[in-house]
């Protein structure tokens, strides 16, 4: 950490996958926003906390920059100081009223989650929640996905938070980013220069690869041929059929959250000659299936994408690195050992295609759309999921936020048209999951929440019968 701030997202052009997830809310079912849900063991004090935010926004500067879009949307978006910045516009705080509670909670996690970002300022809001039981509190910090993936995020966090409950005297204080930034025509002018670039390496590229075909002809055409079949098996359907119980879509978020301890979750995995994500996947196809029997529907399997990073161990923080598997997930295994290592065979072959960065693949192109077609290029793949899982690493040691120390750290990672958006992220000892899901096809949540820790139970079992199993919050 500088004294000019972290080093997090500085670029201040979008690349062509975040213009995507930015233009793509066309569709409101395609909203990108993600949030993290802190709990926390005391109510932190509200000026610190305000203050801390105001050090934050100086530390990363992306934290006052809106998106600004270049004329008719002829080019990708530029980060941009907002001129009008106001703190007390992304920062708030809320009661619960006597008994609400975790449920409480969670409702105004749905809400803020669920409600729009102000497009024309920097799009991240945060809420702090007092009131729960025990005199304990919950943190919520919105993002938009344009921002940066969940790794960045995690980051994100570690870089801001603090290893004590008192103040660093010590730390930082860079000053606020300074003038206007890139504007509408300067983002237009980009693109046209890109473009002129593009076009000006294109015979450069020809000629070498037309030399290199001469020299082994066969063997390129056989590389083409083998790229193209690989293209569409990524993008295209990834076979099987979804779920039938699972197929209507709705517009509303509802969130489900659940821990489980990570070192019988590793345990588990390495019994069944796994990882710890084969170990989690099929830890959740055991829910599904179990929903899919609790209502007299039982099938073989459903259809899911796992996103997978990109990043390299040392990438700066910030930014989306990320690409999407879409498997089969058969949900009508019940060995949990035996699920295991079909997740892990099916995440092997699919991180083997030579088109595996299917978003890579066609960002670029799809960016230059309008919204509305993203929007519906791109709905047409995510809308056929029933799960999209996800497994991030989190922060192992104690953070604390303007005084309070974070227990727990619930991911609720945007639900693209799926039923379910299911994420565990790893906070000291403790696997802390997050579903997001569609009450329009998962009509019964507490059952589906019941569902999930069985699911998780046993796959802990695979570790021996004396693991501590998971717990619902409710």
């Amino acid at each position: 950490m500088s004294e000019t701030g972290l080093a997090w997202a500085d670029s201040d052009e979008m690349s062509p996958f975040e213009t995507l997830m930015w233009r793509a809310e066309a569709d409101p079912a395609l909203r990108s926003t993600m949030v993290a849900f802190a709990l926390l063991d005391t109510a932190p004090d509200w000026p610190r906390l305000v203050a801390a935010h105001d050090w934050a926004t100086r530390m990363v500067p992306r934290f006052r920059k809106r998106v600004v879009e270049p004329p008719l949307g002829l080019g990708t978006p530029v980060w941009a100081p907002d001129p009008d910045f106001d703190l007390s516009r992304h920062v708030r705080r809320i009661s619960l009223a006597e008994g609400d509670g975790w449920p409480g909670a969670l409702a105004a996690a749905e809400h803020l989650a669920t409600t729009p970002f102000d497009r024309q300022r920097p799009p991240w809001e945060a809420l702090l929640i007092e009131g729960l039981p025990d005199g304990k509190a919950a943190y919520l910090l919105k993002l938009h996905h344009a921002t940066t993936d969940g790794m960045g995020g995690v980051q994100l966090f570690s870089g801001l938070l603090n290893r004590h409950r008192e103040t660093d005297p010590d730390k930082p204080q860079p000053l606020p980013p300074l003038g206007d930034g890139p504007g509408p025509w300067t983002a237009l002018g980009r693109q046209v220069r890109h473009d002129a670039e593009a076009l000006a390496s294109v015979p450069t590229h020809v000629l070498r690869a037309a030399g290199s075909a001469l020299r082994d002809p066969i063997a390129k055409a056989r590389d083409a041929v083998a790229f193209g079949m690989s293209a569409i098996r990524v993008i295209g359907d990834p076979g099987g059929a979804a779920s039938p119980l699972l197929a209507t879509r709705g517009p509303d978020w509802k969130f489900v959250a659940l821990d489980l301890p990570f070192a019988p979750l590793r345990a588990a995995a390495k019994a069944g000659g796994g990882t710890v994500n084969d170990a989690y996947v099929a830890a959740l196809l055991g829910g599904f299936r179990r929903y899919h029997e609790a209502l007299g529907t039982p099938a073989e399997e459903i259809r899911m994408a796992i996103p997978v990073s990109l990043r390299a161990a040392d990438d700066q923080g910030g930014g989306n690195k990320i690409a999407s598997l879409r498997l089969s997930g058969r949900i009508a295994e019940k060995d949990p050992a035996v699920r295991m290592r079909q997740v892990a065979d099916d995440v092997a072959r699919g991180r083997a295609e030579p088109a595996a960065d299917d978003i890579g693949l066609m960002s670029p192109l799809l960016a230059r759309l309008p919204g509305s077609a993203i929007a519906a290029v791109a709905g047409s793949i995510t809308k056929g999921n029933d799960l999209q899982a996800s497994n991030v690493p989190g922060i192992r040691e104690d953070v604390f936020l303007a005084g309070a120390r974070v227990e727990r750290m619930y991911p609720y990672a945007p639900r693209p048209g799926c039923a379910a958006m299911i994420t565990m992220l790893t906070h000291g000892d403790t696997c802390c999951v997050g579903a997001n899901i569609d009450p329009a096809a998962i009509t019964d949540r507490e059952l589906f929440g019941r569902c999930l820790v069985e699911g998780f139970t046993e796959v802990l079992a695979l570790g021996g019968d004396d693991a501590p199993g998971p717990t619902l919050r409710d």
